[in-house]
């Protein structure tokens, strides 16, 4: 499906070396104020060719919006947006046409379609997330404006961890990861990080991590019954981003290992509010939002394209062949990725705010 969400729907298109990609947004509420600027600064935090951790493809990413916002409003109409590929160069892939890498979608999506683009792996690039983070963008400035704020770190890079992190001040907490070329919150961490992750890019070789997150302003009731449980969703729109291979809500993992007295939130009464003690849980409970922070985390495997030879086949001549990828490739996909689940989060918050009332279908 190219298609995410059942009010505030999203749409993505294009491929990764065609002429462009965008996405639609249908669904948000008319009357939002909103500009070409705001969805800028999200593509900016994701571009690449900005540091010398990220690949050297060099592309812009200025978003274009052709439709859905007038004079500085939404209108509630389908918002479309195309940022155009312009630092595109495929040559590096004719040796691949037939070639599938290992650790890529080619193969399967070959099998899956027959014929496919095989330039950058197509529809199926880390590319495509551009996409939605135009679309994460809109869904950001709904909830902002009903006190619904999403953050998002590397907590982890080649098995350097920040260790447990506490965000209290989310515009300081924000500069500092935007600032960090790894996008941690932990500076010192930080360039531990950009070292290892410059030492593998000298070998031609990558490295993965994982990314944490965290949702602030939640409103409880956030989540439908059974099937469209909000930690579903939230599973569903992380694990669809290019190179997740697993995803967990507060302990995540780590209750396996609990008692259920260990694991259990009490409940507390603070303020006139009910609210747990513990928060190990991640702000979730029976699918449904409870009202104290969302927190995940999200595990990135290393970047599947690296220049040390590999085996593979050649699918012309049905032989074993060996291969060693040339293109332009971020050796750690983790910090690129910061932005995308923000925007992933965004988008199923936004969606089920709607889906609940919470957020009205017009704000004018």
């Amino acid at each position: 499906m190219n298609t995410f969400g059942r009010i505030f729907r999203v749409t993505t298109y294009g491929e990764s070396h065609g002429p462009g990609i965008g996405s639609i947004v249908d669904g948000c509420p008319s009357g939002l104020e909103l500009t070409r600027k705001e969805i800028q600064l999200e593509l900016d935090r994701r571009k690449p060719g900005k540091t010398s951790i990220a690949t050297e493809r060099k592309e812009p990413d200025q978003v274009e919006i052709l439709s859905g916002i007038f004079e500085g409003k939404t209108l509630g109409t389908p918002i479309s947006m195309l940022v155009r590929n312009e630092d595109v160069d495929s040559s590096k892939y004719e040796v691949l046409r037939n070639v599938p890498r290992p650790g890529h979608g080619d193969l399967t999506w070959r099998e899956k379609f027959g014929w496919i683009d095989w330039r950058g792996g197509g529809r199926a690039s880390g590319r495509e997330t551009a996409a939605r983070v135009a679309a994460g963008a809109v869904a950001k400035k709904l909830l902002k404006k009903f006190g619904i704020e999403v953050i998002a770190y590397s907590k982890e890079i080649a098995g350097i961890n920040i260790g447990k992190i506490e965000i209290d001040d989310i515009e300081k907490s924000k500069k500092i990861i935007d600032s960090s070329p790894v996008k941690t919150i932990d500076p010192k961490k930080g360039e531990e990080m950009e070292r290892a992750i410059l030492s593998v890019k000298n070998e031609n070789d990558s490295v993965g991590g994982v990314i944490e997150a965290v949702a602030l302003g939640v409103p409880p009731g956030l989540g439908e019954p059974v099937f469209d449980k909000l930690d579903a969703g939230l599973a569903g729109a992380l694990m669809s981003i290019p190179s997740v291979r697993g995803m967990e809500i507060g302990k995540g993992f780590e209750m396996a290992k609990l008692k259920g007295s260990e694991a259990n939130d009490p409940f507390v009464i603070k303020n006139g509010k009910i609210q747990t003690k513990t928060n190990n849980c991640g702000g979730i409970l029976g699918g449904i939002s409870n009202g104290m922070p969302i927190v995940l985390r999200i595990a990135v495997k290393p970047t599947s394209s690296i220049g040390k030879e590999q085996s593979s086949v050649d699918l012309e001549k049905m032989e074993k062949t060996t291969m060693e990828i040339k293109g332009r490739h971020d050796p750690c996909i983790v910090p690129r990725a910061v932005p995308v689940v923000e925007a992933m989060i965004s988008l199923v918050l936004a969606d089920h705010s709607l889906i609940s009332g919470f957020i009205p279908r017009k704000l004018v």
